[in-house]
């Protein structure tokens, strides 16, 4: 089980690293562990760790709980106390000490207590006596309140005084039980059903804090049951904020203070006058502003009521102007259907048959006719004869007729230049009057002088 790393034989080690190494060993290998023993030597210290030492009749361990451990408790540990405590093995070495960490600690016999507590609240889970949605909610405005309690626990003072400070109105009723000791529980249970019997609002179930046995009254099943058949909802407020009891569970609220339940269930008398009064300015502000809109409804229908004379008298001038607007609707009318009846008239007249004056159009348009034709023939005969003119300059007939021969080649063109003759070729010579054949017998070029 043990392991730790092996020293070389003969090797020389510091004093405070021998002890570094014995307390990760002893650390290491014990795991968190439950000792019962007897305390002594208690001290608690100004920085708020608290030292002490377990004892049985053998033997005694150092003990040390530190501050963040120890403002959880809940209770303050004393000289000759039977605890357990949930330690870690540990070494402190400035000192050389074997000494055990706690990390939690109870009175000796409170394990057999909390197993106890957890196989009733498993118990009790599965049959639904906490489920949520059987919880009764709490009333917003309560008139009677049950308190159920011993007529001299301390919480006792602690719920009357809230409860008389923010609701000094509400009714109260004390149903005194023992909330400590053996049978108590069976009396708490009788408490509420006889609360149950009675016209109140809600139950507040309330003791102060105390170890698991002062609070054991509490974990019975018989207060759990009788918590949840009660018709009234049942505030729990028992113990302190870090206490949890089966009657937490079982109850419609759990509070973590008796002076708490007593806050969670009375509306605070002062706050509830401010908002009564902070509705009523609410109230009269809109019930003086619906009247001043009402008025001012009344005043506009006021301006719209006319007496019978004056409608009868506006009814009559309404019609006077309707008619005179249909007087002048039928004048208008009238005038353009005369305007549209001339028009037709004059467009009828213009478009009737008048022959003599189409007679005389026509006779004009027939001179204008001969005198264009007959203007048009004389331009047409004048271009006439300047073509014929000038056509008969270019005609090679005229130029024959003044004594010219055009001479044809074998080729069937005209003769231009005597070169291209040669001799015995037979040419054709065109006159004026008919044509003769004629055959070259020399050929004579002309120089470019000649």
């Amino acid at each position: 089980m043990f392991s730790t790393a092996p020293i070389p034989p003969n090797s020389i080690i510091p004093v405070a690293a021998l002890n570094r190494l014995v307390r990760e060993c002893l650390e290491s290998n014990f795991p968190l562990t439950w000792v019962g023993g007897e305390i002594s030597n208690l001290t608690y210290a100004a920085s708020g760790h608290v030292y002490f030492s377990l004892k049985d009749e053998n033997a005694q361990v150092r003990c040390v709980m530190w501050r963040s451990r120890a403002q959880l408790l809940g209770w303050r540990l004393e000289n000759g106390q039977k605890v357990e405590a949930r330690a870690l093995v540990s070494f402190y070495e400035p000192r050389g000490e074997f000494q055990l960490n706690i990390e939690a600690i109870r009175r000796a016999g409170q394990g057999d207590l909390f197993e106890r507590f957890l196989r009733l609240k498993a118990k009790l889970e599965s049959e639904g006596v906490f489920a949520a949605e059987a919880k009764r909610p709490l009333p917003c405005f309560p008139r009677h309140i049950a308190i159920v309690t011993s007529p001299q626990a301390a919480a006792l003072r602690d719920v009357l005084t809230t409860l008389h400070r923010r609701a000094p109105h509400v009714r109260i009723t004390l149903f005194p039980t023992p909330v400590q000791g053996e049978g108590a529980g069976e009396k708490i249970a009788a408490a509420v059903n006889q609360a149950n019997a009675g016209n109140f609002d809600a139950i507040i179930l309330c003791r102060g804090g105390g170890s698991i046995e002062d609070l054991w009254a509490f974990n019975e099943e018989c207060v759990a049951r009788a918590i949840r058949a009660s018709r009234i909802p049942v505030i729990c407020g028992v113990g302190h904020e870090t206490d949890f009891t089966i009657a937490d569970f079982a109850a419609d609220l759990r509070a973590p203070t008796p002076t708490a339940a007593a806050e969670i269930v009375s509306p605070e008398r002062d706050a509830l006058l401010a908002r009564l009064a902070d509705l009523q300015r609410h109230l009269v502000r809109r019930m003086e502003r619906s009247l001043a809109e009402q008025q001012q409804r009344i005043d506009w229908l006021a301006s719209r009521l006319i007496h019978p004379t004056e409608k009868i008298r506006q009814r009559s001038a309404e019609i006077q102007t309707l008619g005179q607007r249909l007087r002048r609707s039928i004048q208008q009318q009238s005038g353009a259907s005369k305007l549209r009846l001339i028009n037709i008239r004059q467009r009828l007249h213009a478009s009737q048959p008048q022959p003599d004056k189409q007679a005389e159009i026509l006779s004009h348009l027939n001179h204008r006719l001969h005198s264009q034709v007959r203007w048009h023939i004389s331009q047409q005969t004048a271009k006439l004869n300047a073509l014929t003119s000038s056509l008969n300059q270019l005609d090679p007939k005229a130029v024959l007729a003044r004594g010219y021969v055009l001479a044809v080649g074998p080729d069937g063109r005209a003769v231009r230049d005597a070169t291209s003759l040669c001799p015995g070729n037979t040419l054709k010579l065109n006159f004026a009057h008919g044509s003769a054949a004629v055959t070259v017998d020399q050929v004579v070029a002309t120089t470019e002088a000649d």
